[in-house]
């Protein structure tokens, strides 16, 4: 992996979803903070893996950083082109390279179309191929990810979820793309298929030189496949280092709750380490706290918490992290 070769660049990406009111006449009155100032690097070839609670942001941030969402603020940066500056053919073009897994694979196949029409249709979006070569291209996508590919005139309704989101992974990789944002593509899953389906994106990362940005709540499935994880928190990346390094010496209080309540597979480790549990709720994206977002449930706070957003900062090499306490 080339160290420098950064394929994709975040710079300060605010994403807020407009709150309004009335009927005919509609004003806003409010936004959804939903992603405020983040900034990161995915180098080529790599895993980003972004971990969170539910309803913190990181879909939001997979889905703005491919522009199907439109920032609100910041820059994503795919090599060299500015992605929220862009837009028709030019944006539409750049697409190819560029694609998504979704979450739920009951929701994201279309239940009208055959498994060979779904698969081919970025293809005919973008004018690749005549009718037989998509069909050999559509069979070929079928064997890469472990299917039949007599099973092109089926419909989805005939799969399991597994299988259906191995069609979801072949449709992604139809157009060959550089860059995929895996959004929680195992967490609808059942336990025994979701380390198959993981297992399958590693070996398509390998053949293809793939990078992804993948997104779960599953601490432990991230520390398997990803490179490098950020932590997010209500809208905030609070703190990001390499697998080994954020697992081994968490120093942000959120990412040592959340590790906390990771099993670990020692009963006697597991008897003598103490579990961090947060009190309250995550407070609303609408209505952030003041100063840190997080020092509302902080078993750490200090008065400096609620008063000063803290500095992301690099507190050991490649080790960033946005906490009053971590020197």
């Amino acid at each position: 992996m080339n160290q420098n070769n950064d394929l994709i660049k975040v710079e300060n990406l605010t994403k807020h979803f407009p709150i309004t009111r009335g009927i005919v006449i509609q004003r806003q009155v409010g936004a959804v903070q939903a992603v405020d100032n983040v900034s990161f690097t995915i180098k080529k070839g790599e895993t980003l893996g972004l971990v969170g609670e539910s309803g913190c942001g990181k879909s939001t941030v997979g889905r703005t950083i491919l522009q199907l969402y439109p920032a609100t603020s910041g820059k994503v940066f795919f090599k060299d082109k500015e992605l929220t500056s862009m837009k028709g053919e030019s944006l539409r073009t750049l697409r190819r390279d560029m694609q998504i897994i979704f979450q739920d694979p009951y929701a994201s196949l279309n239940p009208r179309m055959s498994v060979g029409s779904i698969i081919a249709e970025p293809l005919e979006v973008h004018n690749i191929g005549n009718v037989k070569e998509r069909k050999e291209r559509v069979r070929d996508l079928l064997r890469l990810v472990g299917l039949n590919p007599y099973f092109i005139n089926r419909y989805p309704h005939e799969f399991s979820g597994g299988q259906r989101q191995r069609i979801g992974v072949a449709r992604a990789l139809a157009l060959q793309p550089e860059f995929i944002v895996c959004d929680e593509p195992i967490s609808a899953l059942d336990v025994s298929i979701q380390a198959q389906v993981v297992n399958l994106l590693e070996e398509l990362q390998q053949m293809m030189g793939l990078t992804y940005l993948f997104i779960a709540h599953d601490l432990s499935m991230v520390r398997h496949i990803s490179d490098r994880t950020a932590v997010m928190y209500l809208g905030k990346i609070v703190e990001l280092a390499s697998r080994d390094e954020l697992y081994g010496n968490p120093l942000h209080p959120y990412t040592k709750a959340l590790l906390s309540a990771v099993p670990i597979p020692d009963p006697i480790k597991e008897r003598k380490r103490t579990r961090t549990i947060l009190t309250g709720d995550v407070p609303s994206p609408a209505r952030p706290p003041s100063g840190c977002r997080f020092h509302t449930r902080c078993p750490i706070a200090m008065d400096i918490c609620s008063m000063e957003e803290p500095e992301w900062k690099e507190s050991v090499e490649g080790h960033w992290t946005a906490c009053h306490a971590v020197e």
